[in-house]
């Protein structure tokens, strides 16, 4: 099922549950991702609809972050709610934990031991 078809089920059970709040921020994401299909006159590929998902949560956590500044905590809010919405359809993102690990481990295996051997 492609993301478009997983908002729009997701967006018919809000508008079911008359969940206001997730129905408004599962349009913006829709509206998104349809206007980049406009856009580029085809279907999105996958990692096309992660960049414009991506795109947006940026601009929802730089939106929250301004509000807060400009002391509108309810508007910070609001944006952090679709924020949370947005992140539900990201893969969930590596600790740094985890990253460290994975590099920890293909170095051990390549036998790297300085950087002078970083383009082998």
């Amino acid at each position: 099922m492609s993301l478009i078809a997983r908002i729009q089920e997701e967006l018919s059970k809000a508008m079911l549950d008359r969940d206001a709040e997730r129905r408004d921020a599962l349009r913006l994401i829709l509206s998104s991702l349809q206007s980049a299909q406009k856009e580029l006159q085809r279907e999105l590929q996958d990692q096309e609809e992660l960049q414009v998902l991506q795109r947006e949560r940026k601009r929802r956590a730089e939106a929250a972050e301004a509000f807060r500044a400009g002391g509108a905590a309810e508007k910070a809010e609001q944006e952090d709610r679709e924020l949370a919405v947005i992140e539900e359809f990201l893969p969930e993102q590596l600790s740094e934990e985890e990253l460290e690990t994975i590099i920890d481990n293909v170095i051990a295996e390549c036998g790297a031991t300085s950087m002078g051997d970083l383009g082998r």
